[in-house]
């Protein structure tokens, strides 16, 4: 019984003092002291906003055609008798000139044969004329309380005699008309696009004999979209008027392997967006360009595929700005004074592969980031370095002063050491440096430098570098692995 008592206080003993020195051993363990990471805000590049004063013209390409073109039929049948000599493909006439003559001696005849029933006609109603007047005086004078009827008048013979005379002058108008289209006469002035007929062929009425344009003014379509419409300021429904011309056109050519321009002005737009395109055109007009617009005695020639600019809309205070610095559709990242971003709206009023033009939103001097930002909000801290990139060189040597070594001739990671090369930022005589990695990164390193890493990465990709040095591109895809 002693025994197992002392085994049972044994073991609490040995318990509870266990359990005493565990706990003076950790009051005794000095205290450890946390520390906030240090996160250092992102290093972001910038441009100076400037203002400056853009017309923002439109560039755009279309085919050159007559306003007016007709294709020239015969009104009567007959042989051709002869044709001008202006009336050859390519010929030039001018408004009046006679054409083309088909022979005329039948409707000659027919004029004459209509002369001579018109005369018998108006002969006949002159006589019937006479007879009704003494039929009405002849009744008068046997007076009678009696109505004299239309007969006894002789009133409908009067009215067959008028109406035969009227038709008597309209076919001799009709034969005078068909003996007038014998001939065809220029109905402006004009060309010959292409000639169907000649001497000695039989027309019969409504055959083409030919086709001819008008050369008083010529016409361009030129296809815009939406945002060209925005930099002209125009309507889509555009009509010129006196107070509102239309905006000026600068057209230019090769003829003869030699560029040529010529000036017109927008006048109208089509009236539907086109279909298949979802455009509108506008119409360029030139007036008189076989004539007073030719530039150095060369026309503006229908058919000609030619290159249009059109002026657009002028802007007195615009910014030009690299086409990253644009963010969504509309907003920019401006880095305030106290070094954080502001979120602008800015009123884009052109765009392309490498510039944005913004009319508004922005202000003189402000400090627009160009470096990509992903999740950056309004307020978030960051770090300018310079209004253009000062592009780092990254070279991971062993240890950081020693010259560099091969991507294969590093042993242990932990040597590895970050060293930046810059350039200046105003230097563009010379080539810029590209990023590199000239060696392997542990996990470790790669966890620990991962901000900066990330954002060389994008700095690589903005500025398009791309290293062919095979150490180095070996080194990257050991890193990337």
């Amino acid at each position: 019984m002693f025994r197992k008592l002392t085994t049972v206080f044994g073991t609490l003993g040995v318990l509870v003092g266990g359990f005493l020195l565990i706990n003076i051993l950790g009051s005794l363990r000095p205290e450890v002291e946390t520390q906030e990471p240090d996160i250092a805000p992102p290093a972001v590049f910038y441009t100076v906003a400037q203002s400056q004063p853009i017309t923002l013209d439109v560039f755009a390409r279309g085919e050159v055609n007559p306003r007016t073109e007709i294709s020239l039929t015969a009104q009567i049948s007959g042989k051709v008798a002869s044709t001008s000599s202006a009336f050859v493909n390519g010929g030039a006439f001018k408004k009046g000139d006679l054409l083309i003559k088909i022979e005329d001696d039948d409707y000659r005849y027919s004029v004459t044969g209509a002369r001579s029933n018109l005369a018998q006609a108006k002969e006949l109603l002159a006589r019937e004329q006479a007879e009704a007047d003494l039929a009405q005086q002849d009744f008068e004078e046997l007076g009678g309380d009696i109505q004299a009827s239309d007969l006894t008048l002789r009133k409908p013979q009067l009215a067959q005699a008028r109406a035969n005379y009227d038709a008597a002058v309209a076919n001799f108008k009709t034969a005078q008309l068909n003996l007038d289209r014998t001939e065809i006469k220029a109905p402006f002035n004009g060309r010959v696009r292409e000639r169907l007929a000649g001497p000695g062929q039989f027309v019969s009425p409504g055959a083409q004999i030919g086709r001819i344009f008008s050369t008083d003014v010529a016409e361009i379509r030129l296809p815009l979209t939406d945002e060209d419409f925005a930099k002209l300021g125009m309507p889509i429904a555009f009509v010129a008027t006196e107070d509102n011309p239309g905006p000026d056109v600068e057209l230019s050519g090769i003829l003869a392997g030699k560029q040529y321009f010529w000036r017109g002005q927008i006048k109208r737009t089509d009236g539907a967006i086109d279909a298949a395109t979802r455009q509108i055109s506008a119409i360029a007009v030139v007036d008189d360009p076989y004539g007073a617009a030719a530039t150095d005695g060369a026309p503006l020639a229908m058919g000609l595929f030619v290159d249009a600019r059109i002026k657009g809309q002028p802007y007195n205070d615009a910014f030009v700005l690299p086409r990253i610095a644009l963010h969504g559709r509309d907003q920019v990242y401006v880095i305030g004074a106290d070094n954080r971003l502001e979120i602008r709206t800015v009123n884009v009023v052109s765009t392309s592969k490498d510039e944005i033009t913004i009319a508004g939103g922005i202000t003189n001097g402000d400090r627009v980031v160009t470096s990509p930002l992903r999740g950056a909000g309004d307020g978030d801290a960051v770090s300018p370095e310079g209004e253009a990139p000062a592009i780092a060189r990254v070279n991971f040597l062993a240890p950081a002063d020693a010259a560099p070594r091969s991507a294969t001739s590093f042993s242990d990671p932990s040597d590895i050491a970050i060293v930046t090369d810059t350039k200046s930022a105003g230097d563009i005589s010379e080539p810029r440096p590209t990023p590199r990695l000239t060696g392997p990164i542990s996990p470790g390193d790669r966890s620990r430098d991962s901000g900066v890493a990330d954002h060389l990465n994008r700095l690589q990709l903005q500025n398009g570098f791309e290293d062919t040095d095979p150490a180095v591109v070996a080194a990257q895809e050991g890193a990337k692995q």
